[in-house]
C-alpha cells in the first residue's frame, strides 16, 4: 500500500511517543498525573448546557448545519468583537464559524501555499500550525522565540531569500508554550512588516483571556482595522472550557475569509445548531464565568511556582496562559524527550518536551495546569524526588 509523500512530515510526533510511554505506565499500574495536555479539567458552565439541552427538544436543529444557519452565531461573534475590541465587522462576509480554531489554522494554508510556499512560524510554536503548512505542501521557516527577545520574532533576521517565497506568518499571543504576552506596539509593527512583504498575517488567539496580571491582550485586528492583510482565530475551548464542543471562529480580511469558506466547504458542514446556541449565550454572558476561569488558573499557578520553587526548581511566574515553561536542568539541556520519558517512567508524572514544539523549544518542557492544586503539590514532590536522585 503506497501513501502520500505529504505524511511524512507528519511521521514524527515526540506527543505520540509520550503517549505511547503514557499508556504503558498505566497499564503498569502505577497512577499517571497528566500535565502534558492543554486540555482543561474544568467543566462548562450550566447555563451554557441549558442553551444546548435545550436544543436538543427544536428537531429544526437536527439537520445539516449550512452556511446560512450560522448567522445568528456570526451577528453575536460580531457583537463581541465590537464590544471585546472595538472593532465593527460584517457578520456575513467577515466572519466564518469554525469546528474549534484549530480547524482554521489547519485548512487556511491549503487556501493560501501552492507547494514549496514559505510560512513563517513561530519557534518554538503550537504544532498544528506546522501540521497545516505540510498539508499544503508549504515550507516552514521557523520565526527563532528567544528569551533575551521577550520570545517576540525579530522580523529583521527573515532572509530575503525566504522572504522572497513566503505567502504568510503566523503569530500566536499569549503564547503557547512560552506564555509569552505581546503588545498592541508590536502587533502594528507585524502588520507593517506583511504589508510591505505581500504577506496574510494570521494570529491565533485561544488565550485572550487567561490572563492574570489585570491586562487586555490586543487583538492583531486593533492593528489592522481596515482588515488588509489579517484573519485572527478564536476558540471557545479555553475561556469556556468547551474544548470537547469544538466551536471557534474566524474574523478577519473578507477575501480570506472567503478562501476559508471555500475550503471548509469542500470538507464539512457545521457543528450541530445546539452547541452554535450554547456557544451564543456564552458569547453574549457576562464575564463572571470567565473570571472564574482565571481566578483557578491563576491559584493553579502560584501553587505550582511556589512547590517548583521548594524543590529547587527555580521557573519565572507567567502572566499568561494554562502553562509553565521551564528550562531542564543542565543534565537534560539537550534532552527533553528523553527529561520527559525518563520522569513518567520514574514518578507516572507525564509533561510536554519542548522540543515537540520545535527546535528552540529543546532544553524546555511544558507544565499544563490541568490539575487541582493538590495534585500539582504531589507532581511537585515527584520531580524533586526524581531530581534529587
Amino acid at each position: 500500500m503506497q501513501f502520500a509523500d505529504r505524511l511524512q512530515p507528519l511521521q514524527s510526533n515526540v506527543f505520540a511517543d509520550m503517549d505511547i510511554a503514557k499508556s504503558q505506565v498505566k497499564a503498569s499500574g502505577m497512577a499517571v498525573i497528566d500535565l502534558s495536555l492543554g486540555s482543561s479539567d474544568l467543566p462548562t458552565d450550566a447555563f451554557i448546557l441549558e442553551a444546548i439541552a435545550e436544543a436538543l427538544k427544536d428537531t429544526s436543529t437536527h439537520g445539516y448545519s449550512l452556511f446560512g444557519s450560522t448567522m445568528d452565531f456570526r451577528e453575536a461573534v460580531a457583537a463581541w468583537m465590537q464590544q471585546r475590541f472595538d472593532i465593527q465587522v460584517d457578520p456575513e462576509t467577515e466572519v466564518l464559524a469554525l469546528i474549534g480554531s484549530q480547524e482554521g489554522t489547519a485548512h487556511l494554508p491549503l487556501a493560501l501555499l501552492n507547494p514549496n510556499d514559505f510560512a513563517l512560524l513561530q519557534d518554538p510554536g503550537y504544532p498544528s500550525h506546522y501540521g497545516g503548512i505540510h498539508l499544503a505542501g508549504g515550507q516552514v521557516y521557523g520565526m527563532p522565540l528567544l528569551a533575551e527577545n521577550e520570545f517576540l520574532p525579530v522580523f529583521s533576521d527573515i532572509p530575503e531569500t525566504v522572504l522572497a517565497q513566503s505567502k504568510m506568518m503566523v503569530l500566536s499571543y499569549p503564547h503557547n508554550p512560552t506564555t509569552a504576552t505581546a503588545t498592541l506596539e508590536f502587533f502594528q509593527s507585524a502588520v507593517k512588516f506583511c504589508q510591505q512583504h505581500n504577506l496574510v498575517l494570521v494570529h491565533d488567539f485561544p488565550y485572550l483571556d487567561l490572563v492574570f496580571d489585570g491586562s487586555k491582550p490586543p487583538s492583531v485586528l486593533q492593528a489592522d482595522r481596515d482588515r488588509i492583510v489579517s484573519i485572527e482565530f478564536f476558540t471557545m475551548s479555553k475561556s469556556y472550557n468547551m474544548g470537547g464542543f469544538r466551536v471557534g471562529f474566524a474574523v478577519g480580511n473578507r477575501e480570506l475569509i472567503k478562501a476559508l469558506r471555500q475550503i471548509k466547504a469542500a470538507v464539512d458542514f457545521n457543528q450541530y445548531q445546539g452547541i452554535m446556541r450554547g456557544a451564543i449565550k456564552a458569547l453574549t454572558g457576562d464575564r463572571a464565568s470567565i473570571d472564574r476561569v482565571v481566578a483557578t488558573f491563576q491559584e493553579r499557578r502560584d501553587v505550582m511556582i511556589k512547590s517548583l520553587h521548594a524543590i529547587g526548581w527555580e521557573i519565572s511566574n507567567p502572566s499568561a496562559t494554562m502553562y509553565l515553561w521551564a528550562k531542564l536542568p543542565d543534565r537534560y539541556a539537550h534532552n527533553s524527550v528523553g527529561f520527559c520519558l525518563d520522569l513518567i517512567k520514574s514518578t507516572g508524572i507525564a509533561l510536554a518536551p519542548g522540543s515537540g514544539f520545535g527546535k528552540h523549544g529543546e532544553g524546555h518542557v511544558r507544565f499544563a495546569l490541568v490539575h487541582p492544586p493538590e495534585v500539582l503539590q504531589e507532581a511537585a514532590t515527584k520531580i524533586g524526588a526524581f531530581l534529587h536522585n
